[in-house]
């Protein structure tokens, strides 16, 4: 039998030498290629390429060219008069090896690629200054291993070409700090109103954390994250021994300072219309990122009318359209204001201004970022508007505005009165807060909010339960441009338009990048903005907005005064155009002088803008859509006049179809008063008032105005039997003798003699409830 050959044992070792080199020259292979990839489509080498690059194109509604941002206006400044601070601050945040490597940094690269391995591609760069100064000038800003090997490769290209000092010049002289800033020179001079050659070690750490995220950490945006970065930077600066341990905890204490501008810098007349444009260039940044915005030449069409933001610009920049005007610590106007119009029916922004001067690019914008409270312009939205739509209520629904008081608020009306039995019209013309109170009560707040969701104001979740949302007491408050837009859906027939600026973008080739559709969400009946949109009318007709009356053009507005006068407001809309002005300090804090009112220097500048936007455009009426119907009704119960309701008491008013009572007025009764005291007549009252009076079921204090219309709640006690017996009491005598022959003690009147009567009185009170009647408060 043949012998059996032995099998050969496994030599791991051998094995794994093998793979490795397998895997060493496949990866070889695949990097050889990809490089080969990379280099066949790179960027030819072309100096010129280190000057600044393409403008973004702003056109306005008409295609008019509006203005260019990109060209970057930078202020060049020569590499030898920046300070070694400076420098080291910009090392330190993005390359403190930089005279150590040659364009690449390989320990950079091996931490940025264990860290990409570890979080994803992308995670870390490890790019060199000069890499970065590659990629700015040559590649885009795109992440990819193919941009990486092609950014290499230029790096070396630029270091062959150029002295250290040369490329950090370059370098300090090309990148963006936010904020219009491009350069060291210009963000010095934006930043902290100063040259490069004069800042400190505390400005140069706070600039050159800039460069991570600009619009996230600029100074003028969130002090605190930048303040957070320049300290970061500061710590990197002493760990690679930049500067010592002293000199960064010495640098921490100095606080933001930001400086007013000097020559040189961004300025109000560096582009037209300046808050417009600078909403655009936050829009555009936001969806394709800084670089593209400022280097690759977008043309974008927008909704601006030139003639509409002028308007609105030279408004709220004048003086007398506020109650007295200073400048903070900060050097800047208080009050402040802002402003939007819109096209109701395309959602298209007209006008945007964000405050009353202009003296950065992209600084902070009122119209936007601002939220401060609405006050009473926010009961449309929150408690008339759902109450219409959810519960059929309407202009001549009925609100007690009497006190009230809940565990922990105590709604008052501005004035602090009370005027009783009033309808939805009379309390939104006057601006009544109770009955908003009321109506929002009886919606709830929760389905208020859901209502609000719709219009755009999505910033309510904490205020669900909140009964103060009725008056504008919200928890974040609302920006001008949001009240704008929700008000418009008011003007569109209930339609909900989310607001743009943009219509169209193309990149420097004209292929199209985006197209604006409006989206057309039907946020509310048709009836419900009608109604909605009449009353308004009406308190610009009588009411609290008859300064932003237009004369024969219809013009539909709500007023808003937040307590203590800190922020005031109008919110107006015609069939063309809405407009809302908000005015108020920045703090939020500060109250206006005592008679600033929404419907007094917000409705001013409110009809100074439409009166202007509006002059060639012939008046329209708001579309009245079907289901309506116009009955009358008692101003007392919102119930059909019954046989006692006076003709004082009755009002014709707009009914969504449906929603018409069937009920007879039952609130209207008469009654006996003794008129020596007002109170209902008792049995031996010598003189007697037949009345016709309210009575709900229920008292309120003498204080509300209507409280002599409502049926006393007291019986007489001035008048008794012994007043009609006592000789000491002038003007009264003593009931004939009728010869019933009892004792006058028993029976004052006499046996056939007793207290008049009347259908519907009792001879004890003086008055009959209506029958099957409960309180209702």
């Amino acid at each position: 039998m043949p012998e059996q050959k032995k099998k050969r044992k496994l030599n791991w070792l051998r094995l794994f030498i093998v793979l490795v080199a397998l895997s060493v020259f496949l990866g070889g292979g695949v990097a050889f290629g990809m490089v080969f990839v990379s280099l066949k489509d790179l960027p030819a080498w072309d100096p010129a390429a280190l000057q600044p690059n393409n403008a973004t194109l702003i056109y306005d509604a008409n295609g008019n060219l509006l203005t260019e941002i990109g060209l970057e206006h930078r202020i060049p400044v020569d590499i030898r008069n920046i300070p070694a601070d400076v420098k080291k601050a910009f090392l330190a945040a993005e390359d403190h090896r930089f005279y150590q490597h040659h364009g690449i940094d390989f320990r950079a690269l091996a931490r940025a690629g264990w860290a990409n391995i570890t979080g994803g591609f992308g995670e870390q760069g490890g790019s060199t200054i000069t890499q970065q100064l590659a990629k700015n000038c040559f590649l885009t800003g795109e992440k990819s291993i193919k941009r990486k090997i092609q950014e290499a490769f230029l790096a070396i290209q630029i270091e062959r070409h150029y002295t250290k000092e040369e490329i950090l010049g370059m370098y300090l002289n090309w990148v963006y700090f936010g904020e219009g800033a491009h350069g060291i020179e210009s963000a010095a001079r934006i930043y902290f109103g100063k040259p490069a050659s004069s800042l400190e070690l505390h400005e140069a750490a706070l600039l050159a954390g800039l460069l991570k995220a600009p619009s996230h950490y600029s100074p003028y945006r969130n002090v605190e994250a930048a303040t957070d970065r320049r300290n970061t930077i500061l710590d990197l600066m002493y760990r690679y021994d930049f500067i010592s341990k002293e000199q960064a905890l010495e640098a921490k204490t100095q606080p933001v300072k930001l400086g007013v501008p000097v020559a040189g810098s961004n300025s109000n007349s560096r582009y037209p219309y300046p808050y417009f444009v600078d909403y655009v260039i936050d829009v555009l940044v936001e969806r394709y990122g800084e670089v593209r915005v400022f280097k690759e030449g977008l043309r974008v069409y927008t909704t601006i009318d030139p003639k509409i933001q002028q308007a609105a610009e030279e408004a709220l920049a004048n003086e007398n359209n506020y109650p007295v005007t200073i400048r903070d610590n900060r050097n800047i106007l208080q009050p402040q204001a802002a402003m939007v119009v819109l096209d109701p029916a395309t959602g298209y922004i007209k006008a945007l201004v964000g405050g009353r001067e202009h003296t950065q690019q992209r600084q902070w914008n009122r119209a936007v970022h601002t939220q401060p409270q609405p006050g009473s312009a926010f009961k449309p939205i929150i408690a008339y508007g759902p109450a219409i739509e959810y519960l059929g209520m309407g202009p001549a629904t009925i609100f007690d505005d009497i006190p009230i008081e809940y565990p922990k608020w105590k709604p008052q009306n501005y004035d602090g009165s009370y005027r009783g039995l009033i309808t939805m019209r009379e309390a939104i013309t006057d601006s009544v807060n109770i009955p908003a109170v009321k109506a929002l009560e009886a919606v709830s707040p929760s389905r208020a909010v859901d209502f609000a969701r719709k219009l755009g104001i999505t910033n309510l979740e904490a205020d669900r339960y909140n009964l103060a949302i009725a008056l504008g007491g919200l928890t974040h408050g609302v920006t001008p441009l949001q009240m704008a837009a929700a008000y418009g859906a008011f003007a569109n027939q209930g339609i909900y338009i989310e607001p743009t600026a943009i219509t169209r973008v193309e990149d420097i080739r004209g292929v199209l990048l985006e197209e604006h559709i409006p989206v057309k969400t039907q946020a509310m009946k048709a009836t419900t903005a009608y109604l909605i949109t009449d009353m308004l009318r009406t308190a610009v007709a009588s009411g609290t907005g008859t300064r932003a009356n237009l004369g024969g053009r219809p013009v539909a507005g709500k007023t808003g005064t937040t307590d203590e006068l800190k922020s005031i407001w109008f919110c107006g809309y015609t069939p063309e155009l809405v407009g809302v002005v908000w005015m108020g300090h920045d703090n939020h804090k500060d109250p206006l002088p005592r008679g600033s009112y929404g419907g007094v220097y917000p409705a001013q500048i409110w009809r100074q803008v439409m009166t202007k936007a509006l002059a060639s455009i012939p008046p329209r009426t708001f579309v009245r859509p079907a289901g309506l119907v116009t009955v009358t009704v008692d101003s007392k119960s919102g119930l059909l006049p019954g046989p006692l309701t006076p003709e004082e008491h009755q009002v014709t008013d707009l009914f969504v179809r449906g929603t018409v009572p069937t009920k007879v007025d039952d609130t209207h009764v008469l009654v006996e008063i003794c008129p020596a005291t007002g109170l209902l007549a008792g049995p031996y009252c010598p003189d007697r008032i037949t009345k016709v009076m309210v009575d709900l079921g229920y008292t309120v204090p003498p204080s509300v105005l209507d409280y002599h219309l409502r049926v006393p709640t007291k019986t007489c006690d001035l008048h008794t039997q012994e007043t009609l017996t006592d000789p000491l009491l002038p003007g009264f005598l003593p009931p004939p003798d009728n010869g019933g022959g009892k004792d006058k003690a028993d029976n004052i009147y006499g046996e056939d003699l007793g207290p008049p009567t009347l259908p519907g009185i009792t001879p004890n009170g003086g008055r009959l409830r209506p029958p099957n009647r409960s309180a209702v408060n």
